[in-house]
């Protein structure tokens, strides 16, 4: 069975392809996002993220994943990735370049398991767009120096896809599997 893992900088097309992937074959898809955060802390009257610990976000990765045979796993944190990768039968790194992300960014449609409102996600574009513009700049488990390393160091089937395009074909080369 295929348990692909997708990962790529903010705005890469990683849910899109992954939500795409997952409704093709019939298989279960797990937004890393869902599971790197915990509870806002207020810090100076501002609601500010909290990740997770790293064993609380484990946690739920195999509830999640124990139960099936075959997943579509997607997100930008290296530290969970690496949890999920030696399950992994197949890798796609999305890596379609600055400009692009930014411009998916700014198509994003509204997110509501991530923000309370469309409101609230139009407030936080400046920032996504300036993070995604550090891309090459981070030092961190969201960063493409990351993101490269789990690529290379993958060693079974892997994709570069350097655009929406071939993120596109992708899904629609993907055979449909049997159920498990």
């Amino acid at each position: 069975m295929k348990r692909f893992v997708l990962f790529g900088n903010s705005g890469s097309g990683k849910s899109t392809l992954a939500r795409a992937l997952a409704e093709r074959l019939g298989r279960p898809h797990l937004d890393l996002d869902t599971v790197a955060w915990g509870e806002p802390t207020t810090v100076d009257g501002a609601n500010v993220p909290t990740r997770r610990a790293l064993e609380d976000s484990a946690a739920a990765i195999d509830a999640v994943l124990d139960g099936h045979d075959a997943w579509v796993v997607e997100g930008c944190y290296a530290d969970l990735l690496e949890l999920v990768l030696p399950r992994a039968t197949e890798v796609v790194f999305l890596d379609p370049g600055i400009a692009a992300c930014q411009e998916n960014c700014r198509r994003r449609p509204f997110e509501p398991h991530k923000y309370a409102t469309p409101a609230e996600q139009d407030a936080n574009l400046p920032m996504l767009l300036a993070w995604v513009a550090q891309y090459e700049e981070h030092d961190d488990e969201f960063s493409a120096v990351a993101h490269r390393r789990l690529f290379d160091g993958f060693g079974r089937r892997k994709w570069r896809l350097a655009s929406n395009a071939e993120a596109a074909a992708f899904v629609s080369e993907r055979d449909a599997e049997p159920p498990a």
